[in-house]
């Protein structure tokens, strides 16, 4: 059915694809799996997943995840992070032919005794903790895990991930880097900030992410610079234009009062579609004039601008929330967070609308 909102996020799937190129370029030969998890982060796992033609493979965070993406993918290998947990999930997972990360001897147990004789099991994966204690196996319980598996015909991935990849300075990231090298072949450490940092350890499978979106994972230097393009970009239009009087306050709260006679336009858009309702006043937000700052408390549904000096903005006009012209991660450094939150919490009530010129 046709959308009629106005609010929308542009799915570039040319960008996409060249972010993708470059991952592949800093990868050196290696194989590359694109993490598609939390709906590839909000641009849409099936979009998303279509577009990853240049990807060996796939990362997903959970079981569900996996087998919603085995549907549309029935060939590639798709890595299930988080495992599986129990024995219908193990039992799911080898039905779908889903590589599971083993991070528990739980898992490392049920996996075993899942096993169905004859059939073809993927190899598994196991995850090493080298140091930000989230998921994965001390060495002592990864090296006994490796040769039970062994033992049993298997050559299991190891991998690890790194807490500090977008500052590769930090003592953390050293330590972790020098597990990760030594974790023999196979092995998978690399994320999109070591990735981009030439920072390949001795993988021989690397698991980009937000690089592949668009988004900043080194410190200090923005993703244009490293040669990244906007895939989402948010955009709305004008559902009002006013004047307010100086002294008169605009939104919820009456938090922001006209210092002049100004004038406000109401975008449609909200806290409702996963627009921070915690910006703060001042966050710019693009219109074909250029920069307007937010004014007032953002509502469910809506947002007010100052558009006093841009006489040209008028009803109807088109702005941009985020994406290209205005960094996701510009407005996350607004509210103290990270541009993946930003765009994994836009709301499903925004249609994604995919552009895709070269594959039209």
């Amino acid at each position: 059915m046709a959308s009629h909102r106005y609010a929308r996020a542009l799915i570039d799937l040319q960008a996409f694809r060249s972010n993708l190129a470059l991952a592949r370029r800093c990868a050196g030969g290696r194989a590359v799996y694109a993490v598609v998890k939390a709906d590839a982060y909000g641009h849409g796992m099936a979009t998303i997943a279509g577009a990853a033609e240049a990807a060996d493979g796939f990362c997903v965070a959970d079981l569900d995840e996996g087998l919603q993406l085995r549907a549309l993918v029935p060939e590639r290998p798709i890595v299930v992070l988080q495992g599986a947990h129990d024995r219908a999930g193990m039992a799911a997972a080898a039905e779908a032919a889903l590589t599971l990360v083993l991070h528990t001897p739980e898992q490392v147990a049920g996996f075993m005794e899942t096993r169905r004789p004859g059939a073809t099991t993927p190899q598994p994966w196991l995850e090493l903790d080298s140091g930000m204690h989230r998921l994965g196996l001390d060495s002592a319980a990864l090296a006994a895990a490796k040769a039970e598996l062994e033992a049993q015909g298997f050559s299991p991935v190891v991998m690890t991930h790194f807490a500090c990849a977008d500052t590769p300075e930090a003592s953390l990231h050293q330590q972790q880097r020098a597990a990760a090298a030594a974790l023999g072949a196979p092995s998978s450490a690399c994320n999109s900030a070591a990735l981009l940092a030439s920072d390949v350890t001795g993988d021989q499978i690397v698991r980009p992410g937000i690089m592949l979106y668009g988004g900043a994972s080194l410190a200090e230097q923005t993703p244009e610079a490293l040669g990244l393009a906007p895939v989402m970009t948010l955009t709305s239009r004008i559902l009002a234009v006013r004047t307010v009087p100086a002294g008169d306050s605009v939104g919820y709260g009456a938090g922001w009062v006209a210092p002049r006679e100004s004038h406000i336009a109401t975008v449609a858009l909200g806290y409702g579609d996963g627009y921070p309702r915690t910006l703060p006043p001042g966050t710019p937000v693009l219109t074909a004039a250029g920069i307007a700052p937010l004014v007032g408390r953002i509502s469910m549904d809506s947002l007010t601008i100052d558009i006093t000096d841009l006489p040209s903005v008028a009803l109807g006009d088109r702005v941009t929330l985020w994406g290209k012209g205005l960094p996701v991660d510009q407005l996350a450094a607004a509210l103290g967070t990270i541009g993946y939150e930003l765009l994994t919490r836009l709301g499903p009530r925004v249609p994604r609308v995919v552009e895709d010129p070269d594959h039209g």
